[in-house]
């Protein structure tokens, strides 16, 4: 992350990111279409030359804390072109990772 906006996570403001696919480095944005505290956000989520998706993250109470689910869509670009359960793959992946990454801020284990 690069930098984030002074209004985020209002809709429309923007986290500047940067997404390294070896040997290069991609800068894009990422921005706020959805913003319903605490529950849900629903991002734009850009990284040209690959393309956008839309990411969802919606919080859901549990007995034992919450439940975060996170979905992401191709909506445009040359990633579109990517068979469905290839780019699934590639998806779960990154997004378990990000996921453990939460989970690991949210007990409280951050830097």
């Amino acid at each position: 992350m690069r930098n984030v906006d002074a209004s985020w996570p209002d809709v429309g403001s923007q986290v500047h990111h940067s997404v390294r696919i070896w040997p290069a480095l991609l800068d894009d944005t990422t921005s706020v279409l959805e913003w319903h505290s605490p529950r849900h956000v629903m991002l734009k989520a850009r990284g040209w030359p690959i393309g956008d998706a839309h990411v969802s993250i919606d919080i859901q109470d549990t007995e034992n804390g919450c439940l975060v689910r996170l979905t992401e869509d191709v909506i445009a670009g040359p990633a579109r072109l990517v068979p469905t359960p290839l780019g699934d793959l590639a998806i779960a992946y990154r997004n378990t990772e990000t996921l453990h990454r939460l989970a690991y801020l949210a007990a409280g284990h951050a830097d």
